[in-house]
């Protein structure tokens, strides 16, 4: 490869040349407006806001093969790029009772070796297309995603074929991958921010509940598993009537067709049922769990219960209320215990929407010596979401959710997973294109309302891990609940 080089004597030329030009222009510009007799800027208030953008995205054209594959295209036309996403609508919430962790780890095999190659052929090969594929798994659906060249997507298609029909599961990468996940939970047992996340869920949810253990399972559940689990897992829900093709790019659906039809039309099999995860019981008084982790450098804190399902109708007013009390560095959480008080690096909220009821909760690191503090912050902010909003606050927290959501939409990839919500949630056509004008609807009697229902805090669940010696006496005293203190493997019921 060739080089062009520069002497340095020409490059201060042109740097001295381009600042005096530059300063030149200011100098012509600034007399110019003095000559003209034109005002400063006022900077006494912030610029009005304009109207919120517009979102249009192309048309999705909605095929299906003979084997019931659906195939939903987006021709998109910008960059000589495909996406293409294969949705299985099969997560951890789908793991058997007491086998935990085993959609989360067949998802992770799947590129451990398929059809006649092994992972390092697979890897070598796609990396010889300049492409990028992966799988992984969430609570709710599975998906292997393939990223490449439209010059070359007839050849990388095969590969990810094989990769979501023929995974081969070989036992010395399934041993593996076993063991980086063993070991991964012994190191979440000496870290506070994995620990109150596992602490919080089993708490909610139970033990018995999917939601209340982690997605990857636990030490006894992974030890458990074989090649054969996989297989079965696989076997019986990556299946093309389970399953949905997202193809986002550089390509005409003509032509595009074809290509999917000879790599996935042999492939056979019904959607298996399905049972979602039972709703867990919601909690019906405050709780306080203290965690202890003698000598740590913070106290994590999570305060919260049971959430809602995505299905909610009160999807667009819970996204403005939690944009307002802990979605954004804005918010009242991160406001109050960061700018304010210093107590936290950050502060959030969030509801954890999936087919069933997930978690709603907020949370923080904080300085172990203000944990008391940072709680009594915590439930500050909670209750007064319970009063009524400024309708300032309600306008500006609006145009951030709108001013931002275009955003998401930016790259092929990103667009290929909102189509994957569109599925997974059986959301209506033209839900992004109206998402805007459903928080613009959203008014302060809609945000109270859900406050009321959604916002509990004499009923909330809250967890601390930190150093009990330091925090306990002062938690005891704030009289939030009764308060019991464990040790992390209690917590963790491992």
């Amino acid at each position: 490869m060739s080089t062009t080089h520069r002497t340095q004597e020409p490059r201060k030329t042109r740097n001295l040349l381009l600042y005096v030009s530059c300063v030149s222009c200011i100098w012509c510009l600034s007399w110019f407006g003095i000559a003209a007799g034109a005002q400063g800027p006022d900077r006494s208030q912030a610029p009005p806001l304009g109207a919120p953008p517009q979102l249009k995205l192309p048309p999705i054209q909605k095929k299906a093969l003979a084997n019931g594959l659906a195939v939903w295209i987006i021709e998109s036309h910008e960059v000589p790029l495909v996406q293409v996403n294969l949705l299985v609508q099969a997560g951890t919430g789908d793991d058997p009772q007491g086998r935990y962790g085993l959609a989360s780890l067949t998802a992770e095999m799947l590129d451990e070796g398929a059809g006649s190659r092994s992972a390092l052929e697979i890897a070598d090969a796609v990396d010889y297309l300049g492409a990028s594929l992966g799988a992984s798994s969430s609570s709710d659906a599975s998906a292997v995603r393939l990223n490449v060249p439209v010059s070359r997507l007839e050849e990388a298609l095969p590969i990810m074929a094989d990769v979501a029909l023929r995974p081969t599961f070989p036992q010395p990468d399934l041993d593996r991958i076993r063991q980086e996940r063993l070991t991964s939970l012994v190191q979440a047992e000496d870290d506070p921010q994995t620990i109150v996340a596992l602490a919080f869920a089993r708490t909610v949810f139970g033990p018995e509940n999917r939601y209340g253990t982690g997605q990857i399972g636990t030490p006894d559940t992974l030890k458990a598993f074989t090649g054969d689990d996989l297989r079965s897992f696989h076997g019986t829900y990556y299946t093309p009537g389970n399953s949905a093709l997202i193809v986002v790019g550089d390509v005409k659906a003509d032509a595009v067709l074809p290509l999917v039809e000879k790599n996935f039309g042999n492939w056979k099999g019904a959607a298996p049922s399905r049972r979602p995860v039972a709703a867990a019981p919601q909690l019906a008084k405050g709780q306080i769990t203290i965690v202890d982790k003698p000598q740590a450098a913070q106290s994590q804190i999570r305060i919260g219960w049971v959430g809602v399902a995505r299905s909610t109708p009160d999807y667009f007013t819970l996204q403005v209320l939690n944009t307002m009390l802990g979605g954004s560095f804005s918010s009242r959480l991160n406001q109050n215990l960061r700018e304010a008080h210093g107590y936290a690096y950050g502060a959030g909220s969030t509801f954890d929407m999936r087919l069933s009821p997930g978690a709603f909760f907020s949370a923080a690191g904080v300085q172990t010596d203000k944990t008391a503090e940072a709680l009594r912050e915590f439930f500050n902010e909670l209750n007064g979401m319970l009063k009524p909003l400024p309708a300032e606050e309600l306008a500006r927290v609006k145009n951030y959710v709108a001013l931002g959501f275009p955003a998401e939409f930016e790259t092929m990839g990103e667009l290929a997973r909102h189509v994957e919500e569109l599925i997974v949630y059986k959301l209506p056509d033209g839900y992004f294109e109206n998402y805007i004008k459903n928080i613009n609807a959203v008014t302060a009697a809609d945000v109270q309302k859900a406050a009321a229902k959604y916002i509990q805090p004499s009923k909330f669940a809250v967890v601390v891990v930190g150093d009990r010696k330091v925090i306990e006496a002062p938690v005891r005293a704030l009289n939030l609940g009764p308060v019991r203190v464990i040790g992390v493997e209690e917590a963790l019921g491992w």
